[in-house]
């Protein structure tokens, strides 16, 4: 085209797409606003009706939970006895069941320093009531009726929560357990005209009531997902509405706030709830398509290169950043396969120092700078001779001054990795101190860079709650006063205080080194020299322990009496060759394979492949083969633990 001709259709163009665009937006904005007002008061009302209800069934759990309160302390003014205030809760017990409410399921508490259960449960011996969470809620609210958090019977599948109140005596403590079946059925009720779904969940994320029962007695907090939702959930106070994305999809979200404790939500799919809007919005659109169709058909063919083209080099992007991941963890797989007591080192402070970075409100692309650093942390290691990595007992002071140089070496192999430098700097620096006593350079406070107070942190922790040639991994409440006592000393206080956060909220301990030290291997074949040899291999090599079976039938029933880490297995045997083994193997364990063939027909190994099995080795069996294919077998299954 000529450029007057180019410009005339662009204008054309421009003009067109403006009419018909002001047409839409026109008829759409005449009675948007009215239907989204109507939509908010109804979705506003419908959660109002709910709240007023929990609202009124939890404050009835509370009154009569004060009315028995008030009787047992009259009762224990005047020196009843244990006895008597059993026969009192057993009688109040089977009322509120009977009279009040079927969920109701019984009132007990400890009263003069014993416990007493109104419906006859005997507690084992080992039940210390000052220590549950009824008796501990009571007791920091001082006298005033608490409700403690919901809970997920085990047993009987169902949510229930404690209503508890300490007594006159600052010791004694009465809890009412409230079964949450009424709620859950008033729950499934929560939607408007038919659309969305409702659910209840309290400050920790778990789901009281829901909608759909089986989403009953989750927790919230372990979706990620419904994570981000919940972060903006307990953001809203009294009855709110906003506008959400959840897996995928444009959501309206209603929330209303129960005693400041629990959130009544409904969610909506915006496609449902401006169906109508949706519909007119169409009409217009049509018209508007059928209109610009012909002057935009060959833009159509035009972008459509375009987007192909832009869709393969991002494609071409994504491979190529996986491939540098799958790159990074090799490398750190490497530095860690040296010492068996390190090994998974550096993916456990990479989890961590993500985890850190995640808290401090890093951004996504910050964060993987933060990760990446954190699994090269040690690559410097490299350099250190094999002697002193392996050396099974505390170092002496030169062989420590080697390994303080391994920050410096890891600094020279990454300082070209990326634009920033922080892999780098994370490598040199994350074993300098707060407070100037670290090495290599003796830095101090905020100059040292804050990508390596990080790792320094993470690393520190692992450190602790991983074994060590010459220590077991540090009781958690250990691990804890060391990261206390480290603050400003060692540690960046505001990174320490953060970590400080994941040991208390990692009740579990789960937070440490999966996977034992020594690895047990069985092998399997009808010729007692291959166990000789195996054994013979690996007699200097603490870290495995060998045992022998010499038929599948003894494999199986060694299999099913103790824990096996790997099989070692022949494929011709009597009775059982190794595929059908391998087959009775997998019914009751994915613990690796490896075959040993003195077969070296390749549709052998096709076969043992398609079936799963990790590897080969021919007969007769070589150390350092059997060393490789052991350590790097073994490697990769503590690295998915």
């Amino acid at each position: 085209m000529r450029k007057k001709e180019h410009l005339s259709y662009i204008i054309t163009l421009l003009f067109t797409l403006t009419a018909l665009t002001f047409m839409v937006v026109h008829n759409f904005s005449s009675f948007y606003s009215n239907a989204v007002s109507n939509m908010d008061e109804m979705g506003a009302s419908s959660l109002a009706k709910e709240r007023e209800y929990l609202e009124g069934y939890l404050t009835k759990g509370l009154d009569v939970m004060q009315v028995t309160a008030i009787t047992i302390e009259y009762m224990m003014q005047n020196g009843a006895s244990s006895e008597e205030i059993e026969a009192f809760l057993a009688e109040e017990s089977k009322r509120y069941m009977e009279d009040i409410d079927a969920n109701f399921t019984g009132i007990y508490g400890l009263f003069n320093g014993d416990y007493i259960d109104g419906i006859g449960w005997v507690p084992d011996d080992d039940y210390l009531p000052r220590e549950r969470e009824w008796y501990m809620a009571a007791k920091a609210a001082q006298g005033r009726p608490t409700i403690v958090s919901p809970y997920l019977d085990a047993q009987t599948g169902t949510i229930m929560i404690s209503v508890s109140q300490l007594l006159y005596d600052n010791d004694s403590v009465i809890s009412l357990d409230i079964v949450l079946n009424q709620i859950q059925i008033i729950t499934q009720d929560i939607h408007m005209d038919g659309m969305g779904y409702g659910f209840i969940i309290d400050r920790e994320g778990l789901v009281v009531a829901h909608s759909d029962e089986a989403e009953k007695g989750k927790n919230y907090e372990d979706d990620a997902e419904m994570k981000k939702l919940l972060d903006k959930v307990y953001q809203e106070h009294g009855s709110k509405n906003f506008q959400t994305k959840l897996y995928g999809e444009d959501c309206t979200v209603f929330v209303d706030t129960v005693m400041d404790d629990w959130y009544v939500t409904m969610i909506i799919s915006n496609t449902k709830l401006y169906q109508d809007i949706r519909n007119i919005l169409m009409h217009n659109i049509i018209i508007c398509v059928l209109v610009f169709a012909l002057i935009a058909s060959f833009c159509t063919a035009a972008f459509r290169k375009i987007g192909l083209h832009m869709r393969k080099v991002e494609e071409g992007q994504r491979e190529l950043e996986k491939m540098n991941e799958k790159m990074v963890a090799t490398v750190a797989k490497t530095i860690d396969a040296r010492d068996r007591y390190t090994n998974g080192h550096s993916q456990r402070v990479a989890k961590y120092a993500l985890e850190l970075a995640r808290r401090m409100g890093k951004t996504g692309a910050e964060q993987k700078e933060i990760y990446y650093a954190a699994l090269l942390h040690d690559v410097g290691k490299i350099h250190i001779p094999d002697a002193i990595i392996h050396k099974p007992t505390r170092l002496d002071d030169e062989e420590f001054s080697h390994i303080k140089l391994h920050p410096i070496s890891g600094y020279y192999i990454l300082r070209d990795l990326d634009e920033m430098g922080l892999i780098a700097q994370g490598s040199k620096w994350h074993h300098e101190r707060y407070d100037g006593n670290g090495y290599p350079n003796g830095l101090a406070g905020k100059n040292i860079p804050e990508v390596a107070r990080i790792i320094g942190v993470a690393d520190a922790y692992d450190a602790m709650t991983s074994n060590r040639s010459y220590r077991k991994i540090m009781p958690q409440e250990k691990v804890r006063a060391e990261i206390e006592n480290g603050k400003g000393v060692q540690f960046d206080p505001e990174i320490a205080d953060i970590m400080l956060r994941m040991i208390d909220e990692d009740t579990g301990y789960r937070m440490k080194q999966k996977g034992v030290t020594e690895k047990r291997i069985l092998v399997v074949d009808d010729e007692p020299a291959v166990l000789d040899t195996v054994e013979h291999i690996l007699q200097g090599e603490p870290e495995y322990s060998v045992s022998g079976a010499a038929s599948g039938e003894e494999a199986l029933r060694v299999l099913n009496g103790g824990r096996v880490d790997l099989v070692l297995l022949d494929i011709r045997m009597p009775d059982m060759d190794g595929f059908q083994v391998c087959e009775e193997i997998r019914k009751i364990s994915a613990l690796p394979v490896v075959f040993m063939l003195a077969d070296k027909n390749f549709e052998t190994i096709k076969k043992a492949a398609a079936m799963g099995i990790r590897d080969y080795l021919a007969k007769p069996v070589t150390r350092l083969a059997l060393l490789e294919v052991l350590r790097s077998i073994l490697q990769e299954e503590d690295y998915k633990l």
